[in-house]
């Protein structure tokens, strides 16, 4: 799922943040140009335009850009069970991605809009123009498509532009009483969205490990998890990596996803990697619902403390003592960096065990403390959880029972 699991590459890291001064004396000039560029129309975007033009019992849709998540569930609320349907069957891309729209109709239009991707991609590998490269990604992608279909998955959302983005849910999130979110890192899309081999190093497999273990640990919660890749993220470790353009607009889409989840859980979120550069970006505009940020092998926040995230929720951070992550340089420079390490005593966070876990992508392994102390905070149990160091400063002012901590 990342290369941040690439020990070698840390070189690349620490010379782009040796040539900070060089890119700040270049200007903002290179910057702006990278930020505006603006590429040809999505297929969301045409699926979004098409909706613009729509109408359903004779009145014009509602403008998803200038209407409130709240609102459009409740114009979808007022439709029939057929009226929903049809704009689904319409405007699956739309539909699918709509914060505001019920849950269950986006599942709906989501499975819509992967029959359609999957038969793009059949159509690509008929194409006798296409290279045997394009061919083998065709029939990845295709292959891809069908597994997301498969069963009753629900997916959340879904882009098949380029990379590709996706969100699955595990559990019923109209119901549940908390909700945990996991962010994961760079060299994540649609291809590495699942695993076979070192399943628990994707986000399905973070997300299923993680929603088991909340089972298991208060079967009378109820609990749904997240797993978000519905953003883009960096490639490998280059100069995205390295900066925060790639979190700023990951953090817009996690705190748009939060402010538009269904009912009054409580939210947790599970930020690995370059995924808690995200959540530390979209730390101050995420709602009072989130009571929990947990960062698991992190460059960094962008901050040099806590309390400079701007939220209320609990801020915990974990990471194994053969994380190579340790060795990058905690710092922010011009740009390049992502500041202070969350695990030091400095910054603030609470600081859980990870025993058990190997390496850089091991947080999410069964059996490992990193995964039952993220299934504690998951469900509320606070007090059950074991901290990094002995004299569990961790576990220091906080409500110690699942009840407690939905209050």
């Amino acid at each position: 799922m990342t290369s941040f699991d690439s020990t070698p590459q840390l070189n690349v890291w620490r010379m782009l943040l040796a040539l900070a001064v060089v890119f700040v004396m270049l200007g903002t000039t290179g910057w702006t140009a990278v930020r505006g560029h603006r590429g040809a129309a999505t297929p969301i975007a045409a699926s979004l335009a098409a909706w613009e033009r729509g109408h359903i019992g004779g009145h014009r849709l509602p403008d998803p850009d200038r209407t409130t998540p709240i609102r459009l569930a409740q114009f979808f609320a007022s439709l029939d069970t057929r009226q929903r349907t049809r704009l689904a069957t319409r405007y699956p891309l739309a539909v699918g991605n709509m914060n505001g729209a019920p849950v269950a109709l986006r599942y709906r239009a989501n499975r819509i809009a992967l029959g359609q991707a999957r038969k793009a991609e059949i159509a690509r590998l008929r194409d006798n123009r296409l290279s045997a490269v394009g061919q083998r990604d065709a029939g990845r992608r295709m292959h891809r498509y069908e597994a997301l279909m498969a069963g009753k998955r629900r997916i959340l959302a879904f882009d098949p532009m380029g990379s590709g983005r996706v969100a699955e849910v595990f559990g019923d999130l109209g119901r549940a009483e908390r909700v945990s979110v996991v962010v994961p890192g760079v060299d994540t899309d649609l291809l590495t969205f699942q695993r076979t081999e070192r399943q628990y190093t994707a986000p399905v497999g973070m997300a299923k490990a993680l929603y088991r273990a909340e089972r298991e640990a208060s079967p009378r919660t109820r609990t749904a998890v997240i797993a978000w890749a519905d953003y883009t993220t960096p490639n490998g470790l280059g100069m995205d990596a390295a900066t925060g353009i790639r979190a700023e607009e990951g953090a817009v889409r996690l705190a748009a996803l939060v402010r538009a989840l269904p009912g009054r859980s409580r939210v947790a979120l599970y930020c690995h990697s370059y995924g808690s550069v995200v959540c530390g970006v979209a730390a101050h505009a995420l709602p009072p619902r989130v009571s929990d940020i947990a960062v698991a092998g992190s460059p960094g926040m962008r901050v040099e403390r806590a309390a400079q995230l701007r939220t209320a929720a609990r801020v915990w951070a974990v990471r194994d003592s053969d994380d190579w992550i340790e060795d990058v340089p905690h710092l922010e420079v011009g740009g390049l960096g992502h500041g202070a390490d969350p695990m030091s005593s400095d910054f603030g966070a609470r600081v859980l065990s990870a025993r058990g876990a190997k390496g850089h992508t091991g947080y999410f392994e069964p059996g490992t403390d990193s995964l039952r102390n993220f299934a504690e905070i998951g469900i509320g149990a606070y007090r059950a959880v074991s901290c990094a160091h002995e004299d569990d400063v961790c576990r220091e002012g906080l409500p110690g029972t699942a009840e407690a901590g939905r209050a």
